[in-house]
């Protein structure tokens, strides 16, 4: 068996692979920009920003 289990995975379904899952730093860094995006409350995308911010929010530790 290899050493890197992802070697038995073709190389497209690898690269989707890894856009499943976020670094802890990079969800916190996605929310703070849903934030942003939320406080602009210009339309339907500042209310999909502040949902989306919220439950990520809700999935990952905080930072502190």
């Amino acid at each position: 068996m290899p050493s890197d289990p992802t070697a038995l995975i073709p190389a497209q379904d690898a690269d989707a692979r890894r856009l499943e899952m976020l670094t802890l730093e990079e969800a916190h860094d996605l929310v703070r920009l849903l934030r942003l995006v939320a406080d602009e409350g210009l339309d339907d995308l500042s209310s999909d920003a502040d949902w989306f911010a919220r439950e990520i929010a809700a999935r990952i530790p905080s930072e502190n």
